[in-house]
């Protein structure tokens, strides 16, 4: 029998190692592909996990913020039609007239704005809180908790803060006078007539 030449021995042996490194390298590049693919889908996934979560956030933040003006929208007409009905019963029965001794029909109102306000996140209540007219700032700060209060100031512009702070300041200085002379009128108004008997 003939032997097999060694050339054809080492070419059959070449082409073997030739098809091997093929499929090898096929089957690499297989794995590779399915790992690229599955990391891609990993990060879209979270990708999207994160944008779901963030459009909850905003829609939430949203629905407060309506709420909010909703209800600053109500107090402002409450306010106005209470401001006219003062400036009736002026009117009518003159400066010495009983304006303010009948309940004010807005502290509802104001009471359910400050709960609202406590309620949201300072930043997001600053950013509202701030467009207030100065009057209604003050009645709303005045109902809600000091924590409350401070931290949504704390979130405000400092010219914001400030403008509040002031205007708190004056409002307590005025109740402060008020007091003490009303006190001191009252020993006055006692001790008129005992100097009267004893003339």
């Amino acid at each position: 029998m003939a032997r097999p030449s060694l050339l054809l021995l080492t070419a059959g042996v070449a082409g073997m190692a030739v098809v091997a490194n093929a499929a090898t390298i096929a089957t690499g590049q297989q794995d590779s592909s399915a790992n690229t693919t599955r990391l891609g889908n990993a990060i879209t996934q979270d990708m999207n996990d994160r944008d779901a979560a963030a459009a909850r956030r905003k829609r939430g933040l949203d629905l407060r913020e309506q709420a909010a003006k909703a209800a600053t929208a109500r107090l402002a007409a409450d306010a106005e039609a209470r401001k006219k009905q003062d400036e009736a019963q002026q009117m009518a029965g003159g400066p010495n007239g009983a304006p303010g001794a009948a309940p004010n029909p807005a502290d509802s109102q104001f009471d359910e704005l400050a709960r609202i306000y406590q309620a949201m996140k300072p930043k997001a209540a600053a950013v509202v809180f701030e467009q207030l007219d100065m009057e209604v700032q003050m009645k709303v700060a005045q109902r809600m908790r000091e924590r409350s209060t401070a931290m949504i100031m704390a979130a405000m512009t400092p010219k914001g803060a400030a403008s509040l702070s002031m205007a708190l300041a004056r409002r307590n200085a005025g109740h402060a006078q008020a007091q003490p002379q009303a006190v001191a009128a009252a020993p006055r108004q006692a001790t008129g007539p005992a100097q009267a008997a004893r003339r």
